[in-house]
């Protein structure tokens, strides 16, 4: 199949893009310049260089594509590149991959995909642009649905690993309010392996939830940070006032919703195997570890 890819040298995409290829899928990734085009070239794509928000360009991208997998999901340009990808694959029952986020669901204990909204500011866009993939007629329309994404030392997880230490004698690493938040989260290539899944198999008007079953608290995280950078006095709960002040109110809500998720329609019905190394792991021992970091 030929595929046009947003978002291709992003933290997702770059996992994305050789997992299409690797499948023997071939892809048209588009990409804002001339240096974003040499690195998906590289990779073994096509670059189309353009901005998301044209819609004759992508409009005629779909066209010509076999299927579309859009990354790059952002508020200002989702209605502009979902109107264009639905009128190039107008009436073809071609596949359409939208991006959603885990955050649409707020705090759970068991989020499915059948899970009421209840997103907090910053994601509160997503739903009407989801609504109209998912509906659209004569396309294959999906949505792919992250949770916190890691591995290869990027993404959020930094949040943690980069927190402020304490000062004094046994300084402590701050958590992102009191930690007791549970965090769904998935391997980035994992994820990747989702996103091929969904667009060579997956239903018309499917959602996906990408999530790897294993829901640690942040303090968990915290705590399997703090003992890899040898800090001595472990972890400490910042009030959630500072939280926001420090990171941003829109963000410190995101942050601080308690989620936990398996991700178990994508494995009955796509036959999705998550294995990556959980992010305990990655934390302690793996690519944010600080030796790890170093190396690189």
């Amino acid at each position: 199949m030929s595929i046009l890819l947003t978002g291709a040298t992003g933290f997702i995409g770059t996992s994305v893009l050789p997992r299409l290829i690797e499948e023997g899928h071939r892809v048209t990734a588009l990409v804002r310049d001339a240096e974003k085009a040499a690195i998906v070239e590289a990779a073994g794509a096509v670059a189309l260089i353009g901005d998301a928000t044209d819609a004759d360009l992508v409009a005629r991208a779909a066209l010509d594509s076999d299927g579309v997998i859009h990354l790059a999901s952002a508020q200002d340009v989702d209605p502009v590149l979902i109107d264009a990808v639905l009128r190039g694959l107008e009436g073809s029952d071609k596949p359409f991959v939208q991006t959603g986020g885990i955050w649409t669901y707020g705090s759970s204990s068991d989020i499915t995909e059948d899970s009421p909204a209840a997103p907090p500011a910053i994601t509160a866009w997503r739903g009407a642009n989801e609504a109209r993939v998912l509906g659209a007629e004569g396309v294959r329309g999906m949505v792919v649905v992250p949770s916190i994404v890691y591995g290869h030392g990027k993404g959020l997880p930094n949040v943690i690993v980069d927190a402020p230490r304490g000062e004094g004698v046994a300084p402590a690493l701050r958590l992102i309010g009191d930690g007791s938040q549970h965090w769904a989260t998935v391997h980035v290539d994992d994820l990747a392996a989702l996103y091929v899944l969904a667009l060579e198999q997956g239903d018309a008007g499917a959602t996906y939830i990408g999530a790897s079953g294993a829901n640690p608290t942040v303090r968990q995280l915290g705590e399997a940070a703090a003992t890899a950078a040898r800090i001595v006095g472990g972890v400490e709960a910042e009030p959630v006032a500072e939280t926001e002040e420090r990171l941003g109110a829109g963000l410190a809500e995101a942050l601080l919703l308690d989620q936990q998720a398996r991700g178990a329609k994508a494995r009955i019905d796509l036959g999705w195997e998550p294995n990556g190394p959980t992010l305990l792991d990655e934390l302690t021992s793996g690519s944010y570890a600080p030796e790890a970091v170093t190396a690189d």
